[in-house]
């Protein structure tokens, strides 16, 4: 019961301070969440799209495509932004610095890597930020690459990178303190068989790293352990799901985009026993029937990492639109504190899952708004206190870092994600739409999720052409290459 009264206190609040505009894609408190449960507070921040969280849970730090930002989260229900720093390296004759999907921090020391696609004019590579003053960050240094970058992982002074483009695709790892390149790794060195693959469907779209243990992320080759207890001698330990080469060659091979493949984030739990595989899938039409959907979270056992076990799956949520250009609700960026699981949706919301038994995930929380929020990932600020979630924005409301309990509950408006929604949108007639994603929302109703603050004036949202651009590279690469060889 305090809780709820805590949650409606905190909406109110916001409401009392935020811009007063629809056209700026302001959304209001909802008042029908099924128990009390729903968003502690949201700041607006044009172009969000990773988070990551200090340790001590006071400051986020966000991705923003044209920059980065850090945000105060001391107080959930009133997230501040401290500082935003757009066009960076402005002064260079390459410069700006542009497409920045990935921010990653270790201690004191931030990381902004981009472009994050391929054939834009930035400059490619690794923006050293410290930010031990967060309302003041300091950029010290800029590592160049010849090869753009999506994601990356940072681990002391060590940053792990996705060096697609560079023969391979390779993992290169950079000392950012000595700004130097210490060693790559690639399928090649596996098996020289992955030459003859399209780089779409072998494209590495993202690293993380736990205890000297990555975890590379290889679409439809499959997801890659390494041991990097010594970062300059990576040495491959496990493959997860290994893709075929052989299989992979066909024409047409997994689409790029539809299950089973798209290996897109991996994360090792606590201990190194379970590894979570995260596939960021769609559907496609082929010879008049609609092939694949959305997929979810895959636990493995790889105590033994050279024999590794499928334990369970966290399915996706509902969708009444499973095609690349209806609702996402298939698997993002997600993070594991102790013995829960927290993803992130896209459309389909943030969840929360006890995966203390990891052979049985349980589902104990789920939020959703698909015309309020579209999740880039959901990240654990002060376990069991609050979580932080970016949203990339959709055309009915504007992107931002929104913050909620670190606890069960359910909440939003998920009946946009039921069946009744799917056989709507089917009994649509020509020009007529219910998805957001296509048609903008006018008016924001009464009865959406809590108003962002406002740091910057929302853009238009997030359509058809930024929708693309939401998108891994390792996509828009896949079905371009797809086509090519078609």
């Amino acid at each position: 019961m305090r809780r709820r009264h805590a949650l409606r206190a905190g909406a109110a609040a916001l409401g009392a301070g935020v811009i007063g505009s629809p056209a700026a894609g302001v959304v209001s408190a909802r008042s029908d969440d099924e128990d009390g449960y729903g968003p502690i507070g949201a700041v607006e921040v044009d172009g969000t799209r990773e988070a990551v969280v200090s340790d001590d849970g006071r400051t986020a730090f966000l991705a923003l495509g044209d920059g980065y930002a850090t945000v105060d989260v001391s107080d959930p229900a009133a997230p501040a932004v401290l500082a935003e720093r757009r066009d960076p390296l402005a002064d260079r004759e390459d410069g700006p610095f542009r497409l920045v999907h990935d921010v990653k921090l270790s201690g004191d020391r931030l990381v902004a890597v981009g472009p994050a696609h391929p054939g834009r004019e930035s400059p490619h590579g690794v923006l050293v930020v410290d930010v031990s003053d967060p309302a003041d960050p300091v950029e010290t240094g800029f590592h160049g690459t010849a090869f753009p970058i999506h994601n990356c992982f940072l681990d002391g002074r060590h940053c792990y990178l996705t060096g697609n483009g560079a023969r391979g695709n390779p993992l290169v790892v950079v000392d950012v303190a000595a700004h130097t390149e210490v060693a790559r790794w690639s399928l090649f060195d596996r098996d020289d068989a992955w030459a003859d693959v399209a780089g779409g469907l072998r494209t590495l779209h993202d690293v993380t790293v736990r205890d000297g243990v990555a975890a590379l992320s290889y679409w439809d080759a499959g997801t890659y352990l390494l041991d990097v207890s010594t970062p300059s001698e990576p040495v491959h330990v496990g493959t997860v799901d290994a893709g075929d080469p052989a299989d992979l060659r066909a024409p047409r091979a997994r689409e790029g985009v539809v299950p089973p493949g798209n290996h897109h984030h991996s994360l090792l739990f606590p201990g190194g026993d379970v590894l979570a595989v995260g596939r960021e899938t769609w559907a496609v039409e082929r010879d008049g029937d609609v092939v694949g959907g959305p997929s979810g979270v895959d636990l493995y056992d790889v105590s033994a990492p050279d024999n590794p076990v499928r334990l369970s799956s966290v399915a996706p949520p509902p969708t009444p639109d499973p095609t690349f250009g209806g609702t996402w609700t298939t698997a993002h960026n997600f993070a594991v504190r102790e013995d829960t699981l927290y993803t992130a949706w896209y459309q389909g919301g943030v969840k929360r899952h006890d995966v203390s038994e990891p052979a049985n995930p349980v589902e104990e929380t789920w939020w959703a708004d698909p015309e309020a929020a579209r999740f880039w990932a959901a990240t654990p600020a002060v376990p069991g206190e609050f979580l932080v979630a970016p949203s990339m924005g959709t055309r009915g409301a504007p992107a931002g870092l929104w913050t909620f309990p670190d606890a069960p509950g359910t909440g939003g408006d998920r009946s946009r994600l039921s069946a009744d929604a799917a056989r709507a949108t089917a009994d649509a007639t020509p020009g007529e739409t219910t998805e957001p994603s296509v048609t903008p929302t006018a008016t924001p109703s009464s009865t959406e999720s809590p108003t962002p603050t406002a740091s910057r004036a929302a853009g238009p949202g997030f359509g058809a052409g930024s929708a693309v651009a939401g998108l891994g590279s390792s996509l828009a690469l896949a079905l371009r290459r797809l086509r090519r060889d078609d």
